[in-house]
């Protein structure tokens, strides 16, 4: 799942419910007004026999999708190398956004990366206006889809039904569950060997900062802010160690760790999602006389799990098909990501326990796995998410066994999510690309960091923060403690919220505490309170998130990217 990302749970921004480098004046002069050309014909040429690649500016012009014309952004497309180490051979385009500055003091650009891999970016160029004190007011807002995503030419996509209704049991209790679940992804990778050509084998983080120099070039920037979710901070560190000079001001929410690349970043993911699943059905009990489910932890969770067995054995019938436990499973994987989602998940699983509300379950199936009966494309986020990290390193295991022992020695304390996310990522045993070798992280040179990670965080635990924080000297994090939202800056929470303002208008970091610490504790966001089912206000809460939720481009990345599983 790695990061399945909600991508960005950051658009604080879209809904109220929802979200570098050297230091250097931000004024107006001290970098080129963004979308300027490269200077001469000349210096391009020069910097192509020096062996870069500078693109072309972008031609901008209006967007495709209605919330990027309500928030008045410019779109266009950045061509850029198939192969950097052929920069005159087949060229491929990234689809970019931008909001422009309102403020009088320029910035500069701020490109946005939502997580996955494999999340739209379009959408985040909204971002600046949920930053507190208008401190976001300054910057260019760049959004963009990487290579392969979405808008971007060419999009990847392998097989749109994969993630269909009533899939095999996840736990291969048996030889024939784990031969249907090799069937399925080996369909799955042969798929993706037929449909895709050479870009198959240029989708590596490093591939995509290569292309965020080249939309730095394309802009005519002296340096980039950046902001980045989830994977997207992978990304910036990627950058960072080839570009570090480049970078201006960074923002880290919910930060990789660069020792678990991908592997072992994904099993490290199982045993925090199975505390945050358990931590959600503790809240359920607290709240019992709503959702009527038990009123302890172990009761809900043995409910919750009865449940599941139940579907495996007789499936209900959803409007496009068949849902049973692996559904079930995948519908309630909100929970462990974002504390957000607690209520309305509750009631769906309330609902159809007490009243066999098959709807809001299928519906909750549907929007976190990303399954779109009517979308050709709708596996491009998992696509592009199993094309970058089956590629970014050389450190998958390609014998079963390795797989199998792992899997069920984690499964035996952390039953949630464990197979389902070895089957999520095990088509890498047998992904049709070659491998690279994986680039060492190293941000001694960047000048300034700015990170925040909620301390139970499932998809990109703790210790990635401290690890990063580390590697990069001029890093400062702020932790929230008990928190168990991944990615959740700019939602709300004014100790976290209020930083990050401060340092996008100033640059001004807190204080660097000696040791493997954060240099800040934030109380998390409290936890939701539920309405009485079946009230007025209830309805109008549930409608206004599910809105949210569909008009959210860190929610529809995620669900696109099928992030962190």
């Amino acid at each position: 799942m790695t990061l399945r990302p909600r991508a960005l749970a950051a658009c604080a921004a879209f809904a109220t419910l929802l979200a570098s480098g050297a230091l250097l004046a931000p004024s107006a002069a001290a970098e080129p007004v963004a979308g300027a050309a490269p200077k001469t014909a000349a210096a391009a040429a020069s910097s192509a026999a020096a062996g870069s690649y500078t693109p072309a500016a972008p031609v901008w012009g209006s967007c495709s999708d209605d919330g990027l014309k309500e928030a008045k952004a410019q779109c266009a497309k950045v061509t850029v190398p198939l192969d950097y180490a052929h920069p005159g051979g087949t060229k491929i385009k990234i689809a970019v956004s931008r909001v422009l500055h309102t403020a009088k003091k320029y910035q500069g650009v701020m490109l946005v990366n939502p997580g996955g891999p494999g999340g739209s970016g379009l959408g985040l160029v909204t971002l600046g206006q949920y930053v507190p004190d208008g401190a976001g007011d300054g910057y260019d807002w760049i959004g963009f889809d990487p290579r392969g995503v979405g808008d971007s030419e060419p999009a990847v996509s392998c097989d749109p039904e994969f993630a269909g209704y009533d899939r095999p049991r996840y736990v291969p209790a048996s030889p024939a569950l784990s031969e249907a679940w090799f069937a399925k992804t080996n369909a799955y990778t042969d798929a993706c060997a037929k449909k895709n050509g050479p870009i198959l084998d240029h989708l590596t983080t490093v591939d995509s900062a290569k292309d965020m120099e080249s939309i730095r070039k394309a802009l005519g920037q002296k340096k980039i802010n950046y902001y980045g979710f989830s994977y997207g901070t992978y990304l910036g560190q990627v950058y960072g160690t080839l570009y570090p000079t480049r970078l201006r001001r960074v923002v880290f929410d919910g930060t990789v760790d660069p020792r678990k690349i991908w592997y072992d970043a994904n099993l490290d993911q199982d045993q925090p999602f199975d505390v945050n699943i358990d931590i959600w059905f503790g809240w359920i009990a607290e709240h019992d006389s709503t959702y009527h489910l038990g009123t302890t932890e172990k009761a809900v969770r043995s409910l919750f799990y009865r449940t599941e067995e139940k579907l495996y054995r007789d499936p209900v019938k959803g409007e496009g098909g068949d849902l049973g436990g692996s559904e079930w499973v995948d519908a309630f994987l909100y929970a462990g990501y974002y504390q957000s989602t607690w209520t309305d998940l509750a009631a769906t699983f309330s609902g159809f326990v007490r009243k066999g509300d098959v709807k809001a379950l299928e519906a909750a199936y549907l929007d976190a796995s990303g399954y779109d009966p009517d979308n050709p494309k709708a596996d491009n986020g998992y696509a592009v998410y199993l094309g970058v990290q089956c590629t970014d390193t050389k450190d998958w295991p390609q014998r079963w066994s390795t797989w199998e022992r792992d899997s069920w020695r984690i499964f035996r304390t952390a039953p949630y999510e464990t197979w389902a996310n070895t089957w999520f990522n095990e088509p890498c045993r047998h992904w049709p690309a070659q491998q690279q070798k994986e680039l060492k992280i190293d941000g001694s040179k960047v000048k300034s960091l700015l990170m925040v990670n909620e301390t139970l965080d499932a998809a990109t635990p703790y210790a990635g923060s401290l690890e990063v924080r580390k590697r990069f000297p001029k890093a400062r994090l702020i932790a929230e403690p008990g928190g168990t939202t991944h990615a959740g800056s700019l939602y709300g929470n004014a100790c976290v919220d209020d930083r990050i303002a401060a340092y996008l208008a100033t640059g001004d970091l807190p204080k660097r505490r000696s040791g493997k610490r954060a240099d800040v504790s934030c109380k998390p966001l409290p936890r939701p309170e539920p309405e009485a089912s079946g009230t007025k206000t209830a309805k109008a809460k549930q409608a206004a998130r599910a809105a949210a939720r569909a008009g959210s481009p860190e929610l529809s990345a995620l669900r696109r990217a099928a992030l962190p599983r």
